[in-house]
């Protein structure tokens, strides 16, 4: 029986990409401005950042940010969408990943 598709499971599944310049995952960085599930789980948009607009890594965020919702069994379709609405600070991290930093 496959599961529903939550905000959760597309959360827990993107703890997969990891920012290669801070070590750490995208969840925990507060690089995840939201998720949405429609279409009973067959589409999800993703809205993400950066920690940088100028992060040269970009393109390979998103493309592994779109594999990973995509392995999710039942997903067809993500929008992954790069925002930097508002902007990535420091502050919008996990507390984990404050005490990782030392803030």
């Amino acid at each position: 029986m496959q599961k529903t598709v939550s905000e959760e499971r597309v959360r827990d599944q993107l703890r997969t990409v990891i920012d290669p310049e801070l070590g750490l995952d995208i969840v925990e960085l507060g690089l995840v401005y939201d998720i949405k599930v429609e279409q009973d789980g067959r589409h999800v948009d993703v809205t993400f950042s950066l920690t940088s607009p100028m992060c040269p890594v970009g393109d390979m965020i998103q493309e592994q940010v779109e594999n990973e919702v995509l392995s999710i069994e039942g997903v067809e379709t993500v929008d992954a969408r790069l925002s930097f609405e508002p902007p990535w600070n420091p502050d919008m991290m996990s507390p984990a990943a404050k005490l990782f930093f030392g803030r």
